[in-house]
């Protein structure tokens, strides 16, 4: 079917394997209540939410199961156990991840497929604008941030927004709480910083991981990332919302110089 996929990769270079993760997920397959027959690969679909299948089973995982593990993100986790669920996932297998998979293997799948690949989710050529929005402050930071956003390809934006809302829940229950009976609940201590800090070089990339320097950040750009990164989960909500006004100008030119857009911009929505 037609796929309206927008990069985070070209899903027709069959040269690595990690791009049959970026499968994407029909509704009916994030259904926990299907059955749990044979894994068997899955294809593409032509949907308008383009988040990648594994990106997106992980969220749901680590949302269900992991928000009240104390420093998820940070423990180690089974190299092999990991591996094993990435290579399943690697084949375009439908994966399903619930309460015998431990959060820490599913909270090192998530930040390796990031991490791992070719294009990160923010595009390293606009890698130096993510970063100079740093030495801004108040109204005009976040303003030049949700400009940025809307250079964001299709697929990279859908799946940042869907990390960004996972990164808030687990940000909201950093802090111990308590329940009716007041018996306490342990908070997960992984704070939008230290989230952040946690994701940071993982999203913004300047350059391709095992390339010279990569990975030999000064200590401003790692700054830099670690404060972007936390406005980005903190203001997620209003960052990636456009204003009716501009919706409206946008579909009145393109009415005028691309009519044929606006039914597929309208389908998305």
């Amino acid at each position: 079917g037609a796929m309206s996929v927008d990069s985070i990769t070209d899903l027709s270079d069959n040269t690595s394997k990690l791009l049959e993760a970026l499968q994407l997920s029909h509704p009916h397959e994030l259904d926990p209540r299907r059955s749990r027959g044979k894994k068997k690969p899955l294809s593409l679909n032509p949907i308008t939410w383009q988040v990648p299948r594994i990106v997106d089973r992980c969220c749901t995982h680590l949302e269900t199961h992991g928000l009240q593990t104390v420093g998820i993100f940070r423990v180690g986790s089974s190299k092999k156990r990991v591996q094993q669920l990435r290579e399943e996932f690697d084949r375009g297998l439908d994966v399903f991840l619930d309460e015998h998979q431990s959060v820490h293997d599913v909270a090192a799948l998530l930040k390796e497929f990031l991490r791992d690949m070719p294009e990160p989710l923010i595009p390293r050529e606009l890698y130096g604008a993510f970063l100079s929005t740093a030495s801004m402050e108040g109204p005009a930071q976040l303003d030049t941030l949700q400009l940025l956003l809307f250079l964001l390809p299709p697929c990279h934006s859908d799946t940042l927004l869907r990390l960004l809302r996972f990164l808030a829940e687990v940000a909201r229950h950093a802090e111990s709480s308590w329940d009716p009976q007041g018996h306490q609940i342990p908070g997960n201590k992984m704070t939008a910083s230290n989230l952040a800090t946690v994701f940071g070089p993982n999203i913004l990339q300047k350059e391709k991981p095992g390339e010279k320097d990569a990975g030999a950040l000064n200590f401003e750009d790692s700054a830099a990332i670690i404060l972007v990164l936390q406005r980005l989960i903190e203001h997620h909500h209003s960052l990636f919302m456009v204003s009716p006004e501009l919706q409206c100008d946008v579909l009145r030119r393109l009415f005028q110089t691309d009519p044929d857009v606006i039914e597929y911009l309208l389908r998305r929505k």
